[in-house]
């Protein structure tokens, strides 16, 4: 059987997605819920990955642990090899996922009453991680069409009038699924330059573009374009390594790049685990075909649901994501409140699915998807969904 086709239990390992449905849903037993919402994956980690880890745990003493050259070699290799961004091993530093990162960056440079500016709807601890160090939260609500979204620069560029300290940008764009353009990321970095905005770039999506398409480090384009910008990436989402806990956060800029070590030394930040530094050597220096072929089932699986779902329920449309396995489900047309659409999922459909006001009230009206699983999953959740939606029998 092909690996990507083996379905593994989850339950009972502490897995969030499958384990901790009835707290984020408020529901007594999830059970018989098929949880397709957290954006982690179903998939077994690369076994070469899994190898490095059993080699490290096989020996045995598990003492202080460094990041050595040879891992930030791999990062700078991959970064290279992947993106066509030349980075050196001195404009790392490590971090214990990209999450923690950006409250990092947010803390470093930014005080409390501060702006920080976000483009919405995005991935939730954009709002969340600067909202609890008590920053404001301005929104730049993104332009759809579709369910294709784009910046609308005049909103932007006034958004960076308001004394913006720090502006995070989502790139790849999640939950969207955008890969923004040259064109656009050039705009962004001038304007951002222009107002002097810190440019927080999170790329964790980066190595998930789909076929057609092509990931731009914002920070590759800022060495013509100019501007501060830091830029975070990880294994962690490519690889399903998110429990291993890993990130990088990059800059050339020595000013910045010496706050955020001041930062980790101030709050005894120490270096990746063991098992982390393995698992990173490891999944950027033998895992290239399994990301090949992990990209062909996404795409696969993205197709399936694409030309299933909104022929079988009227008012449900799918725009085909440039990027990641988040499906971002538009079901505007059915005349469903957000709070009508979820209690159908959950209680007749038995299917889990994220809320789009999750995302920021430029959300309301979608659903995000998770079909990063094996193709059986899928289907049972196209049906599930199915189900839900069919009309009461009287």
């Amino acid at each position: 059987m092909n690996a990507f086709e083996q379905v593994i239990s989850r339950k009972d390992t502490r897995s969030v997605k499958w384990g901790n449905m009835e707290t984020v849903y408020g529901i007594e037993d999830a059970s018989e819920i098929l949880p397709m919402w957290i954006a982690d994956m179903d998939f077994a980690a690369p076994q070469p990955i899994i190898d490095a880890m059993k080699a490290r745990l096989d020996h045995g003493i598990f003492g202080y642990s460094y990041i050595c050259e040879t891992c930030k070699d791999a990062v700078r290799t991959w970064l290279s090899s992947r993106h066509g961004w030349e980075t050196k091993n001195e404009w790392m530093l490590f971090h214990h996922g990209v999450v923690p990162a950006i409250a990092t960056v947010v803390e470093t440079f930014t005080k409390k009453g501060d702006n920080v500016l976000i483009t919405t709807p995005v991935y939730p601890p954009f709002f969340n991680v600067p909202g609890h160090q008590d920053r404001n939260i301005i929104e730049c609500e993104l332009k759809e069409e579709n369910g294709q979204y784009s910046i609308d620069f005049d909103a932007f560029e006034k958004c960076l009038q308001q004394d913006i300290k720090v502006f995070i940008l989502c790139n790849p764009h999640n939950p969207g699924g955008v890969v923004w353009t040259e064109e656009e990321l050039r705009k962004v970095l001038q304007l951002c330059k222009q107002y002097d905005v810190l440019v927080l770039s999170d790329e964790i999506h980066a190595d998930l573009v789909l076929p057609g398409h092509k990931h731009i480090p914002l920070a590759k384009l800022a060495t013509e374009e100019g501007g501060k910008v830091i830029t975070c990436v990880a294994p962690t989402k490519t690889f399903n390594l998110a429990g291993v806990q890993a990130a990088i956060m990059i800059t050339d800029d020595e000013e910045l790049h010496a706050s955020l070590q001041k930062s980790a030394l101030a709050h005894g930040q120490m270096e990746l685990n063991a098992f982390a530094a393995s698992a990173l050597m490891s999944a950027f220096t033998e895992c290239d075909e399994w990301l090949d072929q992990l990209l062909e089932i996404i795409t696969s699986n993205i197709n399936y649901v694409i030309e299933e779902l909104p022929t079988a329920v009227p008012g449900i449309k799918i725009h085909k994501p440039q990027a990641t396995y988040l499906l971002w489900v538009d079901y505007r047309e059915t005349g469903l409140s957000e709070e009508e659409i979820m209690d159908k999922l959950l209680n007749k459909g038995k299917l889990a699915l994220e809320p789009g006001t999750k995302y920021g009230e430029a959300g309301r009206g979608f659903l995000r998807m998770n079909i990063a699983t094996p193709r059986s999953i899928v289907e049972d959740g196209v049906e599930r969904f199915i189900k839900a939606m069919q009309p009461a029998v009287v």
